[in-house]
């Protein structure tokens, strides 16, 4: 049985759906080559669960395609840093070469060519680099992970949920990664299941203010700039605080009461179980 290929199955400071997939399609008894960028402890731990780990850069066209040799689909993944393009691209030609028969690739949910973030834009185009490379590209556009938000709950004192969101009832897309890695495991599981190739991925709405109470905090808003400044600190990245810093502003100028964003039933018609809600995770995260 040919493996299915993974990027990002290390998991990092985001929503880590590659090493969610990557679980769930070993526990599936499909076999994995899960592509890791260091050779760390979470190699380590992909290696006990069953993955064949190879160690190198996605945007490296020879070892991207060495790692595709035998390959018939994959998962397509990248950090919310600079680099998106130079990957999306080197993957497109090394599946273009090896005859893949079905990429599912993580996107964005508002992604265009006219969003109003520079990262969702990169997302339109790196989802076009795909789809021209004839490998049956399906682009999960996601909410924001539970994890990110509940990531940024966790700093600071422990009782503040700060991000300059407007009013408390700003509302808020959410999916949890294990159901976008869910939808994966059942596109990349099944190469018939015909699915579109776009499908949005949200499994919560909620407002901004209901979401730092789930969380255990109280929402406190605040200057856009300000949180930049934390942001570059907390995530070591001016290309993620620029894009998060535009993204809230983007909730805060739809607001409340928009109908805008909706639970989308992909999520349970492929990833075979109802969506997790933001109070299922707050229950279940470790350490909660």
């Amino acid at each position: 049985m040919e493996p299915v290929l993974v990027t990002g199955a290390a998991g990092g400071r985001q929503g880590s759906t590659g090493r969610h997939l990557t679980a769930q399609l070993l526990g599936r008894g499909l076999p994995v080559r899960a592509l890791v960028h260091t050779e760390d402890e979470r190699a380590t731990v992909l290696r006990a669960l069953g993955a064949q780990v190879v160690v190198g850069d996605v945007r490296d066209l020879a070892f991207t395609r060495t790692a595709m040799d035998g390959v018939r689909c994959a998962y397509f993944t990248y950090p919310v840093i600079d680099g998106l393009l130079d990957a999306a691209g080197a993957f497109a030609v090394a599946a273009h070469e090896a005859g893949i028969e079905r990429v599912v690739a993580v996107s964005q949910l508002a992604a265009g060519p006219q969003a109003l973030t520079p990262r969702m834009r990169q997302h339109w185009v790196a989802e076009q680099i795909l789809d021209w490379a004839g490998i049956g590209a399906i682009h999960l556009r996601a909410a924001v992970f539970h994890e990110n938000l509940a990531r940024i709950a966790d700093t600071g004192d422990g009782a503040a949920l700060t991000l300059p969101m407007g009013p408390a009832t700003t509302e808020l897309p959410l999916v949890a990664a294990s159901d976008v890695a869910r939808v994966a495991a059942g596109l990349l599981s099944d190469l018939e299941l015909d699915a579109d190739p776009v499908l949005p991925l949200t499994g919560d709405v909620v407002t901004i203010g209901a979401a730092a109470h789930t969380l255990g905090r109280t929402y406190h808003d605040t200057d856009p700039a300000a949180w930049h400044r934390w942001a570059v600190d907390f995530y070591g990245s001016t290309h993620a605080a620029d894009h998060l810093t535009k993204l809230w502003e983007i909730f805060r100028v739809l607001s409340e009461g928009t109908g805008l964003y909706q639970v989308t039933p992909v999520i349970e018609k492929i990833g075979g179980h109802p969506p997790i809600t933001l109070s299922d995770f707050a229950i279940h995260r470790p350490g909660h």
